[in-house]
């Protein structure tokens, strides 16, 4: 569990990158991030990047697969054990 935890979130980080968020601010973003219901059905990209925007990540921009493993990387991080 924990090297699949591991991967997801090298994944997620590499793609965060790639979007031209400097690595320093990849523990900020995915903490703003955690704090969106994912369990709502209607959350998509389009209403993350419009929350990101509310909180100041203006030049961010969600696409649906960096969401997909953000939301991955988050019920991972819930199913591990204290």
């Amino acid at each position: 569990m924990k090297i699949i935890v591991s991967h997801i979130k090298h994944i997620l980080t590499q793609r965060l990158e790639k979007k031209g968020v400097d690595r320093s601010k990849i523990p900020g973003l995915l903490r703003d991030l955690a704090n969106f219901d994912f369990l709502n059905p209607h959350v998509n990209h389009l209403y993350i990047n419009e929350r990101m925007h509310y909180l100041g990540w203006n030049d961010f921009k969600m696409d649906y697969h960096t969401l997909q493993l953000a939301i991955a990387c988050f019920e991972v991080e819930c199913l591990k054990t204290p």
